[in-house]
């Protein structure tokens, strides 16, 4: 299902995974139904972690309702989440999820500082990192903490639960061993279960039940062991071989966008950029006509769900017309369910899967990411 491709110089230093084609290694055909080359691809079996999101997200809710949250609900009028990458995202879900609803305002910092009116206890300030280690996250905690912000930590250990602990703030752990984005689930519900016992959230148990039953349902549709022939994930990933994807997304859909583009680059060490619907319309859909030679190596995928907004519905209709006429690939990916949880969720549950797959065809390791441990070991050589 994987073309060949010329190899460009291989740099000196260059230890990522995806290195083979760039020692002139021609990619082989995959065949996305051979499980056992799955296996020797994947070694820290990023599969497993993948089909397990539905368990993680009930596990990371139940969690969340039983520990301990020594904060002042009532005093809160803006809540902040400071994450970066995979831990980030799940702050971005939430302020989609809870945006219609809820009373105060939630923010994403993905940055070394808060803004300003981060300031006092009216300001409830999430550490959100897995490790507990991530440099941006433990800028932005003790910041929080010397303003006098209410504060709480998610995390699996690490410098963040030991500020936690120095300044007797709460700490959310995630009790499972990943590679960050592998998380989510937590990184998600956390959140989600914290946000509904304060108050600002209606109850989201039963909007839970229906995503993961919708989420358990679409993945007897895509899982690994579901050949091409029936399986949409597995089919659209042999879609984007030698295409850069771009994601459309408006509403509950646009971090999910993020999301999918963060797995490309990630999972399957692929070029991806995202896009938020109806910002796009007034300035990306003008830049698709150079450089030409992208044309056909570009592949728009919209992230659409029933509860967008009825001209953003229209919107992504037109753009899509628009995009076909100039003769660029588009596929659609529509949520399940009822709820924003379940919409949100089944859409986010594929992408993971369709990076998964990605990488299978490029023949890349989806778990290592060597050019982050490189980034961070040169930034500690700078400290």
């Amino acid at each position: 299902m994987t073309p060949t491709q010329p190899s460009p110089t291989r740099g000196e230093g260059d230890d990522c995974a995806c290195a083979r084609w760039r020692q002139g290694i021609k990619w082989a055909a995959m065949n996305l139904d051979d499980l056992n080359a799955f296996r020797q691809i994947d070694t820290e079996d990023m599969l497993g972690h993948i089909a397990g999101l539905p368990q993680q997200c009930r596990d990371a809710w139940d969690q969340a309702q039983n520990t301990d949250l020594p904060l002042r609900p009532s005093a809160i009028r803006h809540i902040v989440i400071a994450g970066m990458g995979g831990s980030a995202i799940g702050g971005a879900l939430l302020q989609a999820l809870a945006a219609p609803e809820c009373p105060i305002p939630i923010s994403v910092v993905r940055d070394y500082d808060l803004p300003a009116f981060a300031r006092g206890a009216e300001t409830l300030v999430i550490g959100s990192s897995y490790s507990g280690d991530t440099e941006e996250t433990l800028s932005a905690f003790q910041q929080a903490h010397e303003r006098g912000c209410q504060l709480l930590a998610l995390t699996r250990g690490g410098r963040l639960a030991e500020l936690a602990h120095d300044y007797g703030a709460p700490v959310l752990p995630i009790p499972y061993r990943s590679q960050p984005r592998a998380a989510v689930g937590y990184a998600f519900l956390s959140l989600v279960a914290v946000v509904c016992r304060l108050g600002l959230l209606r109850d989201q148990a039963d909007d839970l039940d229906e995503a993961i039953s919708v989420m358990k349902a679409r993945q007897a549709e895509i899982h690994a062991d579901v050949p091409v022939v029936r399986n949409p994930a597995k089919r659209l990933a042999g879609q984007l071989v030698q295409r850069i994807p771009v994601i459309y997304g408006g509403g509950y859909m646009a971090p999910v966008a993020r999301r999918w583009k963060g797995q490309f680059n990630e999972n399957a060490k692929a070029w991806s950029h995202f896009e938020v619907m109806p910002e796009l319309n007034h300035n990306a859909i003008c830049g698709i006509g150079f450089p030409e030679e992208l044309m056909t190596r570009v592949a728009v995928i919209q992230l659409t769900s029933a509860l967008d907004h009825p001209r953003i519905q229209q919107r992504h209709t037109i753009t899509r017309e628009i995009l076909m006429q100039q003769g660029i690939a588009v596929d659609v990916i529509k949520g399940r369910g009822e709820s924003p949880l379940a919409q949100m969720l089944s859409v986010l549950h594929f992408g993971d899967y369709t990076s998964y797959y990605l990488a299978m065809c490029y023949g890349v390791d989806p778990t290592p990411v060597p050019p982050i441990a490189r980034l961070k070991e040169r930034l500690a050589q700078l400290a």
